[in-house]
Order: C-alpha cells, then structure tokens, then sequence
C-alpha cells in the first residue's frame, strides 16, 4: 500500500492542494454521509438560517445510503452512489468550507468550479464494493434526519478508507483525461 497516499480528516487547504488526479488516497478520521434527499434538507435548513447538523468545514461527505448493519458490524454494505444528484447542492457546502466529497460519476462544471475556488476535491469510490468498502467502516451513528433511513445523515469512522481523486483543486478531471487518453485518433 506504499503507493497511496493517507490523510487524516479534518482536511486542509494544504492537504488538498497536494493531492492531484489520480492518486489513490487512503483516508482515516471521520467522514459524514449524506445523499440527494439530505443535502436538498441541509440547504433548505441554510436558506432558513438555520444551523447544518454538522460543522462541514474541513470535513468529507460520502455519498451514500448503507444497507443495515448485520449483527456485530457498524454498517451494512456502502457502495457510493451517483454524485451528479448532489450537484445542485454541493457548491454552497464547498463555499462552507467542505473539502471533499466521495461518490461516483462525473460532476456538473459548477461544482469543479467551486472545487477549485474554495479548494476542494471530488474522490471517486468504486462501485459495488460496497461489502469491501464496509470493511473500512468502524464506527457509525445516525447524527440528523433519521426519517430518511438509509439516506439519514450519518457520522462514519474510517480507517484506511480507499478513494481515487477525480477533480481536484486545479480544475483537473480525470474522467475526462481517461476519455482523452484512450480516444481513438
């Protein structure tokens, strides 16, 4: 595992400037998930003046609705699900101070955008490994919108959890340089 590289939440500036398409990035500390229908509440709650149900300074959110936990386990399975319905909403998280977001697929130009003025970077995980990717999952607590089961706002412990940067602060895309790389001329 020599080839990745670890950080430590919360993020800084000066840790994500360092990280760049490509790399593959264990991350250890707390993470925070949330889905469409969390983040459409977490931005209604802003545009009410109200307080978010964690301070999203520095902090990760992974995109996704874990399966239940079986017994003995801290969560179900936790595959990531399709970031482009978090769109409309991630921009005003990242001018928060939100450093990083975990999901899959690509990302609309407003929120690369955002990443590159508020420093941020969209890592990717891989899809169906959501069994594997639970295995990194030490601790999980269901901090805001219970009501919304799987899709409730959870605060997770990881240790060792593995991610590839997609965009980083620079603008970079690497979906969009694998296309450019493997095109045929």
């Amino acid at each position: 595992m020599s080839d990745y590289i670890k950080v430590t939440t919360p993020l800084t500036d000066e840790v994500v400037e360092k990280l760049k398409i490509g790399d593959t990035v264990l991350i250890t500390g707390v993470i925070y998930t949330g889905r469409d229908a969390a983040h459409k509440r977490m931005v209604e709650a802003l545009d009410r003046g109200e307080d978010l149900p964690f301070d999203v300074k520095g902090q990760i959110i992974y995109f996704v609705g874990p399966s239940p936990a079986k017994p003995g386990n801290p969560i179900g399975s936790a595959g990531p699900t399709t970031s482009y319905r978090m769109d409309p909403y991630s921009p005003r998280l990242i001018a928060l101070g939100l450093k990083g977001m975990i999901g899959k697929g690509g990302r609309a130009k407003e929120v690369i955008d955002a990443c590159v003025k508020h420093k941020c970077v969209y890592f990717g995980a891989v899809g169906g490994a959501g069994a594997l990717l639970a295995k990194r999952v030490k601790k999980a607590e269901v901090i805001a919108y219970d009501d919304l089961g799987p899709e409730a706002v959870r605060r997770l412990e990881v240790e060792d959890f593995p991610v590839i940067v997609v965009n980083d602060v620079r603008g970079n895309d690497l979906e969009k340089e694998g296309v450019k790389q493997y095109a045929i001329k």
